[in-house]
């Protein structure tokens, strides 16, 4: 199965209110119109770095960025990777992830496990997710992770075991890192004979510089398509049965000695 998928990696600034944003990436998603399966970056709705403003702008599943997300993923009838979003929920805030279908339908949310600490206050506002998340689809079935996320193995081990073929990565990883973006993008495909498809922010939040670099990975781990840190549509072409054909051949899942 061929699909065809577009990663928006969006400039993030601090001119922009909450809502012209909103509007901003509904606009950009009509140019990625004619793909199965787009992805959004991370917290893009206020922007990563603006800890000050998660209280104040956070939403519920109800609320209108996620109602925003859905009426465009159906209008396009394409499954959407909302990117990541502060979800209120029983008193606590988290970094959750949402993933539409191509009617606009809910088909599940992934909050964040692993909160940054290092020159974030992540882990002082939001609580942490306890849930991995794969979730089988018409276009294969897709793991859910979030930016830090990418720095631990046994999650994406976790989602392979699962069932996961692609794993979709929402991220809003500044300089000067990209050295580690780069290699951990390629390693987590590697290692589990997956695509890997990740959507990062590009612009400057609170004097934070995204560094951008989205990619579509594929399960040997080559780069099929990627961006530098200026604003882009990174588009692709991927062949889900290649997940299959390559782990029939090549044998470091069945070899594994030591598992999870």
């Amino acid at each position: 199965m061929i699909i065809k998928v577009a990663s928006l990696q969006l400039n993030i600034s601090d001119e922009q209110s909450k809502e012209e944003r909103l509007e901003y990436v509904l606009g950009q998603m009509e140019k990625a119109r004619g793909a199965d399966l787009m992805l959004l970056p991370e917290i893009w709705n206020i922007g990563y770095f603006s800890f000050d403003q998660y209280e104040q702008y956070s939403e519920t599943m109800e609320g209108p960025t996620i109602k925003a997300m859905q009426a465009k993923a159906a209008e396009l009838g394409c499954y959407l990777f909302a990117g990541s979003f502060v979800e209120k929920d029983g008193g606590k805030l988290y970094n959750t992830s949402v993933l539409l279908d191509d009617s606009g339908a809910l088909v599940g949310t992934y909050r964040k496990i692993h909160l940054f600490g290092y020159g974030s206050k992540e882990t002082e506002i939001l609580s942490p997710g306890k849930e991995v998340k794969t979730f089988k689809t018409r276009i294969g079935t897709l793991g859910l992770t979030t930016c830090y996320d990418l720095r631990f193995p046994e999650l994406y081990r976790r989602m392979m075991e699962e069932g996961a073929e692609i794993f979709l990565v929402t991220s809003a990883w500044p300089f000067p890192r990209v050295g580690s973006w780069i290699a951990l993008n390629q390693a987590r495909a590697i290692e589990n004979v997956c695509y890997l498809i990740s959507c990062n922010c590009s612009g400057v939040n609170r004097g934070q510089r995204f560094l951008g670099h989205s990619m579509v990975v594929d399960p040997w781990g080559v780069v099929i398509a990627g961006s530098a840190d200026e604003e882009r549509i990174v588009k692709a072409e991927i062949d889900l049965d290649a997940v299959e054909k390559t782990r029939s051949v090549f044998p470091p899942l069945q070899d594994r000695v030591l598992k999870l």
